[in-house]
């Protein structure tokens, strides 16, 4: 099978030799869910044995999926790769292989077996306690005591970790040496097609979690926490809106707060509302719970309740509803929660993934795209700063200058300083906004002088007033969304590939009756549009 490199795929690769042609540490390649961790480590392999051919190299990572993951995809490249499998959940016990793909519960027990290793990767390397005692820990000791000069990588789409702040805080890893889990770089990932966007909702039932302690390991106690939200009143009425608001769409997750809690709101799904629904959790067998996966990700289950299972190592394109009962005050837990939804899967339809967010993590934590990022113990905290929009309840991150659901403008006030002068202390006041009834629209083509780009003039006719607006289907990140969601409000059919193809279509477009306009801006700006 011969799939495509996509381009920070490629980057990802040059950074790891581009940094150990400078510096002798280890590195972490960061990059979001869902954006083919698996393929980086396909092609980075393939590379190394291209021209250092008697390399021994060793991935570990903590669930089997990914093992049968990232084995497939290397296979998928490389046919003949030398590669061998030691894992007690795919019942395999390969250890003399150049390459060896292991599961670290199963490699902690017998290190010796694998010999001379050069080079460790690990995947959802955020996983690693900084604990001496920890399995990643003493498999990385015992492999330096058999090569001292060994070298380990690390992937994961979350560089941090709860009471140890960056991977690069602690014992093993020096350095980042490619993130595209920024603000930038997740936006953009979004905008070329690569992630479906996550969109935070408030809810109206919220858990309180007030009364629950925080445990040892930074986040809420398990017992204490499953006891304070797994309350009948609060499951319904949770539950109730997550079927209000779910009607549209097609594959729910629910992470809830202890194995109870996911039988509980399973069984409300099931018994009470009539959506199909399986339970997973740590008190099934091994079995069980891949039988409960299989018939969630082949359609049987329209949805699916869970603790402390499918948070990473899953992968289930169509899903697009998260319902999160699982208050935390782990960054790297919630942005790994979230991440179960943001693969894009086009053959069902899917635009986005709501996250119906009963447990406030959102508010807590951040966005997906610019989180807070945890501190070293002792290091202070403080909620992140994120508003929430009024009208469809979404939340941005506190710099968002639109919604990124509904697309709204925020309006910012203006702070009022006190002047030791007479001078005025605010230039142009506050927006003033008036409403136009529109009585004709017309749209040219118009091509940019700077840059030469190709964009749709768009003229309201306001009686004896004039509005104008520029959309284009060519550019990247919010002007994309912007015009997605102007030709949403406007056809049937989905946005156009480019503008070019949306200037064939206008004479198709409905008309808005009216617009809001932002007056007292230069040039005034056009912010809603009703019909």
């Amino acid at each position: 099978m011969i799939f495509e490199r996509r381009w920070y795929q490629t980057e990802a690769v040059d950074s790891i030799f581009r940094y150990f042609e400078q510096k002798d540490g280890n590195p972490v390649v960061a990059m979001p869910t869902g954006t083919g961790k698996s393929v980086v480590i396909a092609l980075f392999l393939q590379i190394i044995y291209q021209y250092w051919a008697h390399q021994r190299v060793m991935m570990l990572t903590h669930v089997k999926e990914l093992i049968g993951q990232n084995a497939a995809k290397l296979l998928d490249a490389w046919p003949t790769a030398p590669l061998g499998i030691y894992s007690a959940g795919l019942r395999q016990r390969a250890t003399m292989n150049p390459i060896i793909f292991g599961g670290v519960k199963s490699v902690v027990n017998c290190v010796e077996a694998f010999g001379w290793v050069d080079l460790l990767i690990i995947d959802e390397c955020h996983l690693i306690n900084p604990s001496a005692s920890s399995d990643y820990q003493k498999i990385i000791a015992k492999l330096k005591e058999i090569n001292p000069k060994l070298k380990v990588i690390g992937l994961t789409a979350t560089w941090y970790r709860l009471g140890q702040g960056l991977l690069t805080q602690g014992n093993i890893f020096t350095d980042i040496c490619y993130n595209i889990c920024d603000t930038i770089g997740f936006n953009r990932l979004i905008s070329e097609g690569y992630l479906s966007p996550p969109i935070p909702k408030t809810t109206k039932t919220l858990l309180d979690v007030s009364k629950v302690s925080i445990g040892s390991n930074g986040d809420f106690t398990q017992s204490q926490l499953q006891a304070a939200v797994d309350k009948q009143d609060v499951n319904f009425s949770a539950v109730s809106e997550m079927v209000e608001r779910g009607q549209d769409r097609h594959s729910w997750l629910t992470f809830c707060s202890g194995i109870e809690h996911a039988e509980h709101i399973a069984e409300l799904l099931n018994n009470y509302f009539g959506i199909p629904t399986v339970a997973v959790h740590s008190n099934m067998s091994t079995g069980e719970r891949d039988a409960a996966i299989k018939g969630f990700k082949n359609g049987d289950y329209r949805a699916l309740t869970c603790n402390n299972i499918f948070t990473t190592g899953q992968d289930h394109p169509p899903i697009d509803l998260i319902g999160m009962l699982r208050p935390t005050t782990s960054t790297g837990l919630w942005v790994q929660m979230v991440g179960r939804g943001t693969r894009p899967s086009p053959e069902t339809g899917k635009r986005n993934c709501m996250i119906l967010d009963y447990a406030r993590n959102c508010q807590r934590l951040g966005p997906i795209d610019d989180p807070n990022i945890p501190r070293p113990k002792g290091g202070g905290g403080g909620d992140a700063p994120v508003k929430i929009c009024d009208y469809c309840g979404a939340f941005n991150h506190a710099r968002a200058a639109f919604c990124i659901d509904c697309g709204q403008p925020f309006v910012f006030e203006q702070k009022l300083i006190r002047q030791a002068d007479t001078r005025q202390i605010l230039s142009s006041g506050m927006p003033q906004v008036e409403r136009y009834e529109v009585s004709r629209v017309m749209y040219n083509r118009h091509v940019a002088r700077k840059s030469g780009k190709t964009n749709i003039k768009v003229s309201y006719m306001c009686g004896l007033q004039m509005f104008q607006e520029y959309i284009s289907f060519d550019q990247t990140g919010y002007a994309l969304h912007r015009a997605h969601e102007w030709w949403r409000q406007r056809h049937e059919s989905p946005p156009p590939l480019s503008t070019d193809l949306a200037l064939l279509g206008l004479s198709q477009l409905r008309t808005p009756k009216a617009i809001k306009v932002w007056v007292n801006k230069n040039p005034p700006e056009i912010l809603s549009h009703e019909y």
